[in-house]
């Protein structure tokens, strides 16, 4: 129980414990655990659970199949859920895409497609960044032409996360060239089954083909599949992102990472005493436990203003960076804890079915993996170079 719980949120958080005790596969919470690789199934397997319970799309109106939680209910489960190794709910259709639908899409639309994400019938993935249009994303180039009743699209993505599974891609196209790059961007929702697109895997420093290159050629896009109006996808393109960047931050990911690290520090020696005792380290761990705790706070804020109808813009770019800095530092607290024994770094390890014997302790295995993988969180969701100015520009009004 948390002592800052009311009687109704102690009663909630009891709830959704033994939820997860009941529920969540014993398998699943120990392959994230030990930080092997989730597929595919695995993924679906987590989201048709929590949505049998109705608890899939946390904070979506119930009228629409969600959980119609208020912002404290949200991080009470997402918190229990990162404390009981549960896999993340996948962000793109869920948390991403269906507040797009809600707010910008037609009610044809929302009774299509929000059903589909619910159910596990579509897999999206999110088609923002080019080669040239990673921060500077209004400098997309993938184009969109009129033909008709199609677009047709042609162009190129990139860093596209798990791509390699998906069915659908949501996508900013570039719809017109005659005014300010921001006044030509639109919205569209785009098959991957459709002829045309290829999709190239880009490994990752940690071994893992994470993110992928996805190319169109001559891809024909109806035009119903069109979210919001035409050369208006500027507008929803921000709105997502809000909601990209606070999920970014991680607190309950980084509440569980944290908890893990002080269970290992206590077991783990320097100098004959406890690691934990050691005053550098103990420092360090302290710092961003103080940090985490803050950003916790800042985070329920930011929530209840998007809860509130509002579309947070500088509030996500802080969290964001602050939700960056904590998760990249606790990856490494954990790898610097294991000394020596976190230097291998064996691929096939974090993969089923390995089973030669362990080169050091079993919570060492991914210490190197999470702490590579974890590096690309100051670039992507908009590098933390480019959250500084959005800050600069929406408060200081630089």
């Amino acid at each position: 129980m948390n002592l800052n719980d009311t009687a109704e949120q102690a009663a909630f958080r009891l709830e959704v414990q033994q939820f997860l005790r009941d529920k969540l596969p014993r398998r699943l919470a120990d392959k994230v655990r030990t930080g092997r690789r989730l597929g595919k199934a695995d993924m679906e397997e987590w989201h048709a659970i929590l949505n049998e319970r109705g608890w899939l799309a946390t904070h979506w109106p119930r009228e629409w199949g969600g959980t119609g939680w208020d912002v404290v209910e949200r991080h009470i489960f997402e918190e229990e859920a990162a404390l009981a190794y549960a896999p993340r709910i996948l962000p793109f259709g869920i948390n991403m895409l269906g507040p797009v639908l809600l707010k910008f899409g037609t009610d044809a639309q929302k009774r299509h497609w929000l059903p589909r994400i619910l159910d596990g019938t579509d897999w999206w993935c999110q088609g923002y960044s080019e080669p040239g249009a990673g921060s500077d994303l209004a400098g997309l180039k993938t184009s969109a032409v009129r033909d008709g009743d199609h677009y047709v699209v042609n162009g190129q993505k990139t860093w596209t996360t798990l791509a390699q599974y998906a069915d659908m891609i949501f996508c900013l196209v570039r719809t017109d060239n005659s005014g300010k790059k921001q006044d030509g961007i639109s919205f569209l929702l785009i098959d991957m089954r459709s002829p045309g697109i290829e999709v190239r895997p880009i490994r990752l420093l940690d071994g893992e083909a994470e993110v992928n290159e996805v190319f169109f050629t001559d891809v024909r896009v109806p035009v119903e599949n069109l979210v919001g109006e035409e050369n208006q996808g500027w507008t929803i393109a921000k709105y997502l992102l809000t909601y990209e960047r606070t999920n970014i931050a991680g607190v309950g990911a980084s509440q569980a990472a944290l908890e893990q690290l002080k269970a290992v520090a206590r077991t783990q020696r320097r100098g004959g005493r406890a690691l934990i005792d050691d005053p550098l380290f103990a420092a360090r761990l302290a710092r961003v436990e103080i940090d985490l705790a803050n950003m916790a706070t800042t985070n329920l804020r930011v929530i209840a203003a998007a809860a509130g109808g509002g579309a947070p813009g500088a509030e996500s770019s802080m969290l964001k960076i602050k939700g960056t800095i904590i998760r990249q530092e606790i990856t490494d607290l954990y790898r610097r804890a294991f000394g020596a024994h976190a230097r291998p770094f064996v691929e096939e390890a974090l993969e089923d079915g390995w089973n030669e014997e362990p080169i050091g302790p079993d919570e060492a295995a991914p210490a190197a993996a999470g702490y590579f993988n974890n590096r690309k969180l100051s670039i992507f969701g908009g590098s933390n170079e480019i959250q500084k100015g959005i800050i600069t520009k929406a408060i200081l009004g630089l």
